[in-house]
């Protein structure tokens, strides 16, 4: 009676996530695919400061042009404050006010983008510059490199591309090096290029965006130089010397005005985070939540803040590694120490990479077990012999790091994202094992765990099921109703097939 409601709950787990995946798919048009879609990156800006009680004034910069991008969706998030927005001179600003601000306070502007073969125009026509006055040696320094690139060019272009060169070159002469010995970081870099332009009365300005990924929480603007040639503005990369806007690279706004300003506030802190979907994604869900209002798009793991997405891309793939731990005990037969600790080594790997991180995990282990084994000796108490197992994995674990900097091996910087705790209980598990069973057994225990760990990494890194998880949560119903069905297994397993090879059935005549 147990094993038919148990398999009726199974079904009815799996036959509900399995529907509501379907529906959302063939309904509401959502792809099982994310090869079907183009990328979609969402950008959040978030500004919190702390307001004095009165009047606040806030002005930030927003996109005005987004070559290679088109703009999709474009929201802002605050609470009692008034917007406005204003476009000027290839700018483009907001402006929230509000009567009375205090406290803490924070204001989100959420941009959605997607790449897009057309290009934007910077439509403003600067004035030549008047060429500024400098301090010797540096007014000398900087007519020589004029001068040198003079010669070399033929227009603006040609001429940006050729002071680049020059100014980035391995081998640089004394007036470069006095160039760049006025230089810490990289907007100080894009200022003097755009100082030596002036003297040359080239029109110039710094243009910031950010470098789009898969997935961060804390992205930073970074300077593009602007050159203009008489007709249009032309972008170089000031470090590599390449003309024209890299891949990927979102511009957000141009000129040397900071990003943002506070009036009638202070201690303010301003963050970049993004995330990528993908474009059929969004544009279905929310043409399809407008016409059938469909809860599944309204509370859709889309809507969280995009730190939040990036958090729930993880922790929606755990459910699969435990999946893989239930099968491999289950049905096969491999033993591991405890029931969940190779999923929190396989997210370790994730880091370290597979093979890096059985190697990190082994040499570890190894060097505990021989260690444990000494304080065997010592007759200490459970709890203060699993601390001072602990505090061993930890040194180690530093140890391998400050050799790992010293050699350049960057990858197995990562062993600190080993769980140390579950790292100290698997020696003294093993240790434990070793003692009571023999070595044999205790080695295939922590064999057992490093496959099964390395399965769950496998199937924990895969891109198709990150989507499928993230977009179409209600399969982790699927997964509960699997882990019920597989929950009442009692029959052989692989494992033990070996045990009754040289058993046949019965023959009658």
């Amino acid at each position: 009676m147990r094993n038919l409601s148990v398999t009726l709950w199974a079904a009815l787990l799996i036959i509900l996530g399995l529907g509501i995946c379907l529906y959302k798919s063939f309904t509401l048009g959502l792809p099982l695919s994310p090869k079907q879609n183009t990328e979609v990156w969402t950008i959040q800006a978030a500004l919190n400061f702390r307001g004095l009680g009165g009047p606040a004034i806030v002005d930030f910069h927003l996109p005005y042009s987004t070559p290679g991008f088109i703009k999709l969706d474009e929201n802002f998030i605050s609470n009692g404050f008034g917007l406005a927005t204003e476009e000027k001179n290839d700018k483009r600003k907001a402006q929230w006010v509000v009567r009375r601000a205090r406290g803490e306070q924070t204001l989100y502007y959420r941009l959605s983008v997607a790449g897009s073969p057309q290009q934007g125009a910077w439509n403003s026509r600067p004035e030549f510059p008047q060429p500024p006055t400098h301090t010797e040696p540096y007014n000398s320094a900087i007519q020589a490199i004029i001068g040198d690139v003079r010669n070399e060019s033929a227009n603006v272009f040609t001429y940006t591309r050729e002071l680049l060169q020059q100014l980035n070159a391995p081998v640089a002469n004394d007036n470069i090096e006095l160039i760049r010995s006025r230089v810490h970081n990289a907007e100080q870099w894009v200022e003097e290029i755009i100082t030596i332009l002036k003297s040359a009365r080239i029109p110039a300005r710094v243009l910031w965006g950010l470098t789009l990924s898969d997935a961060a929480n804390d992205a930073h603007l970074q300077p593009m130089l602007q050159v203009h040639n008489g007709d249009q503005w032309l972008t170089f990369d000031p470090k590599t010397s390449r003309p024209g806007i890299p891949e990927k690279f979102l511009t957000w706004y141009v000129g040397d005005d900071p990003l943002f300003a506070v009036e009638g506030g202070h201690k303010a802190e301003f963050s970049f985070s993004m995330t990528k979907t993908y474009r059929e994604l969004i544009d279905v869900a929310r043409q399809r939540a407008q016409q059938t209002s469909s809860i599944f798009v309204d509370f859709s793991l889309l809507a969280l803040p995009v730190q939040s997405q990036n958090v729930y891309r993880l922790l929606l793939m755990v459910p699969l590694g435990a999946l893989i731990v239930v099968f491999m005990r289950t049905y096969v037969g491999i033993q591991t120490f405890g029931t969940f600790m190779p999923i929190l080594i396989a997210l370790a790997f994730r880091e370290t990479q597979l093979l890096w991180g059985i190697a990190l995990f082994t040499l570890i282990v190894s060097i505990g077990l021989m260690i444990r084994f000494w304080l065997e000796r010592l007759m200490l108490l459970l709890v203060p012999r699993l601390t001072a197992i602990l505090i061993i994995v930890v040194l180690l674990m530093l140890l391998i790091s400050l050799i790992s900097n010293k050699f350049g091996a960057e990858r197995t910087l990562s062993v600190a994202l080993f769980p140390m705790v579950i790292l100290a209980m698997t020696i003294e598990r093993m240790s434990i094992t070793w003692e009571e069973n023999g070595a044999r057994t205790a080695i295939l225990y922590g064999l057992g765990s490093l496959v099964v760990a390395g399965l769950g990494y496998l199937v924990m890194t895969n891109e198709s099921l990150i989507y499928l998880m993230f977009v179409f949560p209600e399969l982790l119903l699927v997964a509960l109703g699997i882990s019920l069905w597989m929950g009442r297994y009692t029959g052989y397993r692989l494992s033990e097939l070996r045990r009754f090879r040289t058993v046949k059935p019965d023959s009658h005549s």
